[in-house]
């Protein structure tokens, strides 16, 4: 097989193996688990998904130096995929929210390591066969969204979302995944900063940016936006199951097939990613990011009035709207903080902006999320409208005090060559 044939298999293993699990979830623990003592079983989802957040604070970093000093990359990969194979199979052995939380966190300090392990590999290998890395890489990601997508349907078809075999599934996915990144070219290590110290290895040093006024403002919005970016994939599912309990939709075909509905948002995402050179070119970095806001508040606004009856297609247009709230903002921050910080520190900087949205937006969003759920909870009956309705009024503010504090000045030069 071909490097890129390999890269390719390998990068829709990587994101099939999360798409079994992360979407269903929360619909899973709604419908598995009741209300935890003094709050609501919405407070219990948010602050599982937000074990992800407080992961992906420092295991990535860890595992990164691992694989810089230590063990071929590739070896690292494989072993961080079969941990958290190993991991996730205990989710069928759960019985209440707060083993399910442990569980999710376990699997999440091994897995979300992979993400960037698995950028690091195929990077490598792509430039060890001489290959053009950022034309190469796009069309080989993309079966990375192929992959989740295909997760889900497969989940969603055979109604493994509602029960234990998802983690099954995901276990042994997961744990072929690993054995099969063991067959990847060798990465080595290269014993490489060996003078840094361990603030800078994991990448602690560039908080230095938040001196400069322009990114500490950008950081900022990064983490409230980012607060936003898994509050459908926690309640989503949760939320289109729910209207299963009334005569009215019972039975039909959004109901049924939640996290098939759910899944056009991923497709979105890999069609919006073909607009994002056009919408740089023409209206600039600080305009598309507020396009993505726009779309935030559109995604929930929309899952306030729609239901799987006649206002289905109010579901349909909010997963069409996903594709440039994520991309937008997620593509378009990240060639900012390349644009606007010194090449020495650009890796760090990229590395503090997934720790400000991934990270600490995530662990934030996941425990404002489940508070809302929480409040809007009455005898046990979620009031779904009133809390998408708060979280679109969220992101409206955001977008309008982001539009009036965050200058920057538009020069079509400078994103006339972007690809992504």
């Amino acid at each position: 097989m071909s490097i890129k044939f390999r890269l390719t298999i390998m990068n829709f293993l990587q994101f099939f193996v999360w798409g079994i699990w992360l979407i269903s979830l929360g619909g899973y623990m709604g419908q598995t688990f009741g209300p935890i003592e003094g709050g609501s079983i919405g407070l219990s989802i948010g602050r599982t998904y937000g074990s992800m957040g407080w992961a992906s604070l420092f295991m990535p970093a860890l595992l990164g130096i691992i694989a810089d000093k230590y063990f071929s990359a590739q070896k690292v990969l494989g072993i961080a995929h079969i941990l958290a194979g190993f991991a996730i199979f205990f989710a069928t052995k759960a019985t209440n929210s707060t083993e399910m939380y442990w569980i999710i966190f376990a699997t999440s300090c091994f897995y979300m390591p992979t993400i960037a392990l698995n950028n690091s590999v195929s990077y490598a290998l792509l430039n060890k066969n001489n290959f053009d890395v950022q034309k190469a890489f796009t069309p080989i990601r993309v079966w990375g969204t192929v992959g989740f997508v295909i997760a889900m349907w497969f989940v969603d078809l055979t109604d493994w979302k509602s029960n234990t075999f998802q983690f099954v599934f995901a276990s042994v996915s997961m744990i072929l995944t690993g054995v099969f990144s063991f067959t990847l070219p060798d990465v080595p290590a290269e014993n490489k900063n060996n003078n840094q110290s361990l603030s800078s290895k994991f990448g602690l040093d560039s908080f230095v940016l938040f001196k400069q006024k322009k990114l500490a403002i950008f950081f900022v919005f990064a983490m409230l936006l980012g607060a936003a970016l898994q509050i459908t994939n926690m309640f989503g599912d949760t939320f289109i199951r729910d209207f299963g309990s009334n005569p009215e939709y019972k039975g039909t075909f959004g109901v049924e097939h939640s996290v098939f509905i759910i899944s056009l948002s991923q497709i979105s995402e890999t069609l919006f990613i073909i607009t994002i050179p056009f919408f740089l070119k023409k209206f600039g970095i600080k305009n598309v990011m507020i396009f993505s806001m726009i779309a935030w508040v559109l995604r929930f606004g929309l899952f306030g009035i729609g239901d799987p009856g006649s206002g289905v297609i109010f579901l349909i247009l909010s997963m069409i709207v996903y594709g440039m709230a994520f991309d937008f903002f997620n593509i378009s921050g990240s060639l900012y903080v390349e644009k606007e910080t010194d090449s020495k520190m650009r890796s760090s900087a990229q590395g503090l902006f997934m720790l400000m949205t991934n990270g600490v937006g995530a662990i934030l969003g996941g425990e404002f999320a489940g508070r809302t759920v929480s409040y809007f909870t009455v005898e046990n009956k979620v009031q779904w409208s009133s809390v998408w309705f708060s979280f679109a009024g969220y992101a409206l503010v955001i977008a309008i005090v982001f539009a009036i504090v965050f200058k920057y000045k538009h020069n079509p030069d400078d994103v006339a060559n972007v690809s992504h």
